[in-house]
């Protein structure tokens, strides 16, 4: 069957409920039973996802319902779900968590709402028995609309232990609590955080995949997840991919390794939508930028991880410093902006020689330096946004830029802490912290292929 008509969120009572462990484990074992999966996540983190393709073999999407007008979150799900047998979707922080405390915006509840799609409840049943109920009863009340239809109880002491909280759940809440998890079999995913991506794309966390659909055969009824899992097929109406003419027929080089690999399929896509041809290269494995490109897309990923390989080698920075000098329009993002500046200095005070096309170096934190939404305007001498448009996006980096001059910033961005102006704009070139998601402006991309033209035309 692949016409979206099972699909299932996985929902957490709160952050560390084991969503990802319950996640990865269920899309093992209908992997095994010989389903295709076809996996998403709430929110704009490009982490999970990373987990979901790897174990599934489809490229996982987000499901952003602040970045991305409703309908648009409808089609990339009707879309993605494209000849899939079951859809799978993984939700953020705990089930009612968004973007403010006074409203379900932002959340996974709202995703399962606008996808009209059963939720399973990851619940933490650790030194608890009957409140469980009391957890799951709230969950159900607080909106009815998201429609929970089941319950995997976690972190479980025993067999006993999960009988206790079934018999309460299923009798005060009437749903059936579909399996557990024990504690003690608790399969710890590593620390996620983007020098794990390399890792996970390399396959050496395969036995780990292995393990959980294992755990999940032996204590979760999977016939009736599959039960559960089913709906009303999804109908949609394209928009962000409607049919249209392809007029540009240009070539966007995309620079593609594990350490600058992130990118929404969606904003790729929208591109090959628009008719441009994607030239993906390895700047690790020392290719430099294609000879036949007219644009140059350089995305978010962990150069620093790999600063060393990337600072060492002159003839794959001297292609990028050509092509943006001689004018080929170009979008770096995150790690693409690092990599852009002078230098990356890492947190034993190590530093390595960048692009130096922006003044200015960043420097490695041992924390967190930013995470949350971004409003984007562009500032004047923006060529993908103009100052009277607005495009969403996230930010989520380690390092921290400076530089003694005064730059000309390609965004006014705002966030939950105000407005800042942000990263560099000069001639064709874009570049900033932020990842954008082409989805919440698309002109940006018809503004973007136009300008390739121009250029490609008049070299």
């Amino acid at each position: 069957m692949t016409d979206n008509s099972r699909r299932i969120v996985i929902a957490g009572t709160g952050s560390g409920a084991g969503k990802t462990t319950v996640t990865i484990g269920l899309m093992a074992a209908l992997i095994r039973k010989g389903h295709v999966v076809q996996g998403f996540k709430c929110g704009p983190d490009y982490i999970d996802p990373t987990y979901h393709t790897a174990v599934t073999g489809r490229a996982s999407r987000n499901l952003d319902s602040f970045m991305l007008e409703h309908e648009v979150v409808k089609e990339i799900f009707v879309r993605g779900s494209e000849g899939a047998d079951i859809s799978i979707i993984e939700g953020v922080m705990g089930m009612y968590d968004g973007k403010e405390a006074t409203s379900d915006k932002g959340s996974t509840a709202e995703i399962s709402i606008l996808t009209a799609s059963p939720v399973l409840l990851v619940v933490n049943c650790q030194s608890m028995a009957r409140s469980a109920a009391a957890i799951v009863k709230g969950f159900q009340l607080l909106n009815p609309q998201a429609k929970i239809v089941g319950v995997i109880a976690n972190k479980v002491g025993s067999e006993g232990h999960h009988k206790i909280v079934k018999a309460a759940i299923e009798q005060e809440c009437g749903i059936p609590v579909v399996g557990y998890l024990k504690r003690e079999n608790e399969l710890e995913i590593p620390e996620r955080h983007l020098g794990l991506v390399p890792s996970v794309e390399r396959g050496e966390l395969a036995p780990l995949f292995a393990k959980l659909a294992d755990l999940i055969h032996e204590t979760v009824d999977l016939d009736l997840v599959w039960e559960l899992a089913k709906a009303e097929p999804l109908q949609v109406e394209p928009k962000l991919f409607a049919p249209r003419q392809a007029n540009y027929d240009v070539t966007i080089a995309v620079a593609k390794d594990p350490a600058f690999h992130f990118y929404y399929p969606e904003n790729l896509e929208l591109l090959q939508a628009h008719g441009a041809k994607l030239a993906f290269f390895s700047p690790l494995a020392g290719e430099g930028v294609p000879e036949a490109a007219d644009g140059l897309y350089i995305g978010g990923g962990f150069p620093e991880e790999f600063a060393a390989e990337l600072s060492q080698n002159e003839l794959v920075k001297d292609s990028f410093r050509k092509a943006i000098a001689k004018g080929l329009p170009t979008l770096a993002e995150c790690g693409g902006f690092m990599f852009l500046t002078e230098a990356i200095v890492t947190t034993d005070g190590e530093s390595f020689p960048m692009l130096g096309i922006v003044p200015g170096k960043v420097t490695m934190q041992k924390k967190l330096a930013a995470l949350g939404y971004r409003e984007v305007r562009g500032k004047a001498g923006n060529f993908l946004i103009g100052p009277d448009e607005q495009a969403k996006g996230h930010e989520f980096h380690y390092s921290t830029y400076s530089s003694e001059q005064q730059l000309p910033a390609a965004y006014e961005t705002k966030g939950l802490r105000g407005t800042k102006p942000e990263g560099f704009a000069e001639g064709n070139l874009v570049a900033g912290y932020t990842h954008l998601h082409f989805g919440s402006n698309p002109e940006l991309v018809k503004r973007w292929l136009s300008l390739c033209a121009e250029v490609a035309a008049r070299a």
